[in-house]
């Protein structure tokens, strides 16, 4: 649908009586509690998933000095990492991956309750990281993994060959993608004996889990409104890179990270 159909629907939307919208908002319902039982019942398929022992030792940046990953946990059980595409040699961070990192700081307290440490990673070296991370104004952690394996093997790095032949591995099949850099989300669990798990990883659509805005946006009579862009994320902004006002329709941008379904 383009922009200029999208406002023609909601300018020629149905307008009903009370009755009639009880009604169909009821019909609604039931197809949402559906949804609900079904993300419940996946909830439980994906804690009953099997682990996967982390023996690689992984040496990461940290303002702290170097650390390995059982490290980064900070006394917590679980640890919930964002791949933040930010490569060597780029002058910022990816403006995608910086709206899903938008709604870290919110959620980290309440992560910490529930024995989940949330850790941001990117291959940029730590100095470039903490230059952007004072810009933003976050206070989450973000460690560099620059110089390990780590984004590769967690299936967020590929070789210019890989991209160039369409050869990426990425969410979990063999595809075409423009980046060097992908985004994604892992988990990993550390038992009483120091021993790290990887338990699950999710990439492509799936990382939208830490996109909250698009949660409510879904909630609106417009929705996302993307489909008239270049790319559905192309109105997306480093958050003080918004205009004053946000305008009707902003312009396209350079995409950093493709739709993925």
């Amino acid at each position: 649908m383009n922009a200029a159909l999208a406002e023609t629907h909601l300018a020629d939307h149905p307008v009903v009586s009370k009755e009639s919208w009880l009604a169909a908002r009821k019909a609604l319902l039931a197809q949402e509690k559906e949804l609900t039982r079904l993300q419940d019942r996946i909830a439980r398929e994906r804690r009953a998933l099997p682990w996967l022992r982390v023996d690689k030792d992984y040496r990461f940046d940290t303002p702290d000095g170097p650390r390995r990953l059982a490290d980064l946990f900070e006394g917590r059980r679980q640890l919930l990492v964002q791949h933040f595409m930010f490569a060597p040699g780029w002058e910022q961070g990816c403006k995608s991956c910086s709206y899903m990192a938008d709604h870290n700081d919110g959620a980290n307290l309440h992560l910490a309750q529930r024995d989940v440490t949330l850790l941001v990673v990117s291959r940029a070296p730590l100095p470039d990281i903490q230059r952007f991370r004072e810009r933003m104004g976050w206070r989450f952690n973000w460690v560099s993994s620059y110089g390990t394996d780590f984004n590769r093997d967690f299936g967020v790095n590929f070789s210019a060959d890989e991209v160039a032949d369409g050869n990426a591995d990425y969410n979990y099949t063999i595809q075409r993608f423009p980046h060097e850099e992908a985004p994604g989300i892992s988990v990993f669990y550390r038992d009483d004996a120091g021993q790290v798990f990887h338990t699950y990883s999710r990439y492509g659509r799936g990382v939208e889990a830490m996109m909250h805005t698009y949660a409510l946006l879904d909630l609106t009579p417009k929705g996302r409104d993307e489909d008239g862009l270049d790319y559905p994320m192309a109105w997306v902004r480093h958050h003080d890179r918004y205009a004053s006002e946000a305008p009707a329709k902003a312009p396209a941008a350079a995409a950093c990270c493709a739709s993925q379904s």
